[in-house]
């Protein structure tokens, strides 16, 4: 196929243009509000003022030249698409958005207790019907592989979102520990239940520095995800971009997503000092990284695809 599915209906793989490959809009637990949205005083949330500050973050990264985003918000971390559509409403902006579940170790009540043929059916109906009344139609699958690597529910998750990427066609990404080395253990249950590693994209690579681990994954035909940039607590930038650019000189630069994690807006940091020095930037490649990169020997061309050539292809079928 020719198009792929966003917030505002599809789009031309061509029109697609540079693309952040892992970026979410808003972080926020409907339960989580519900119930601990006024402990620490005034309401952490106000719908109005979150919604117009993710307008104006999405508009300065579009007049950056950003033309796309893939938002792996997941039910599990809070996806609610008619926010989404609010805020795309008034942004000239590509947003990707997923089907599938976040959970690391069991599925929510709601999904356990359904047969697996029903979990498939409602992650089928969100990609091609389109997700609950919005008419959103998911573009790919997101799942999880953290530390504690594949138990308890964690097989029965990556089972059906195989299942769902066998039968739809669309791409996986699979949130994984770097320093567990948990990407190949999700290489291993997906491909086994029949998905190409073409299809799949291994996140949240960029977080290691251990180059044997990511040829690993890289060369099974997966696509690796350096996408936690301007995160300094998983990885540091500078060893990020000595890493990487080790990669695209032995020849990497097609496996490539590149991306923050960032958000607009992330409820588990609110009050939070574990996170109390994470300042989230949609700009941070544009202005900090690319540059870097340039100087460090990477060329245009090979910019061109991590952020041009590798989503198109990631998304055609």
């Amino acid at each position: 196929m020719d198009t792929v599915e966003t917030v505002l209906g599809p789009v031309g793989l061509a029109e697609l243009g540079p693309t952040l490959m892992h970026e979410h809009v808003f972080v926020l637990d409907q339960e989580a509000l519900q119930n601990y949205g006024h402990a620490w005083g005034a309401s952490y949330w106000d719908e109005d003022v979150g919604v117009a500050d993710a307008v104006a973050k999405l508009r300065r990264l579009r007049g950056s030249g950003i033309r796309t985003i893939v938002d792996p918000t997941a039910p599990g971390l809070g996806r609610y698409i008619p926010r989404i559509q609010r805020v795309n409403a008034e942004v000239d902006l590509n947003i990707i958005v997923a089907s599938g579940v976040y959970a690391f170790l069991e599925l929510p009540s709601f999904l356990a207790y359904r047969s697996d043929d029903a979990l498939i059916e409602l992650f089928v109906r969100e990609i091609r019907e389109g997700i609950d009344d919005t008419g959103v139609k998911a573009a790919f699958l997101k799942c999880a592989v953290e530390e504690h690597g594949i138990i308890a529910d964690v097989p029965r998750i990556l089972a059906v979102v195989a299942a769902t990427a066998v039968e739809t066609g669309v791409p996986v990404m699979v949130h994984t520990n770097a320093p567990a080395k948990t990407g190949l253990l999700a290489l291993d249950a997906l491909t086994k239940a029949g998905v190409d590693p073409k299809r799949i994209v291994i996140a949240h690579m960029g977080d290691s520095n251990d180059l044997e681990y990511i040829r690993a994954v890289a060369d099974t035909g997966a696509s690796i995800g350096c996408d936690r940039f301007n995160i300094e607590h998983f990885n540091p930038d500078a060893n990020r971009i000595e890493t990487l650019t080790a990669l695209l000189a032995e020849g990497y630069a097609d496996r490539v997503h590149l991306g923050h994690d960032a958000a607009c807006f992330f409820d588990f940091m609110f009050e939070n000092p574990y996170f109390a020095d994470e300042h989230a930037d949609y700009l941070h490649i544009s202005t900090k990284i690319l540059p870097a990169l340039l100087e460090a020997g990477v060329t245009q061309a090979q910019i061109d695809q991590m952020l041009i050539e590798n989503p198109q292809r990631f998304f055609s079928r």
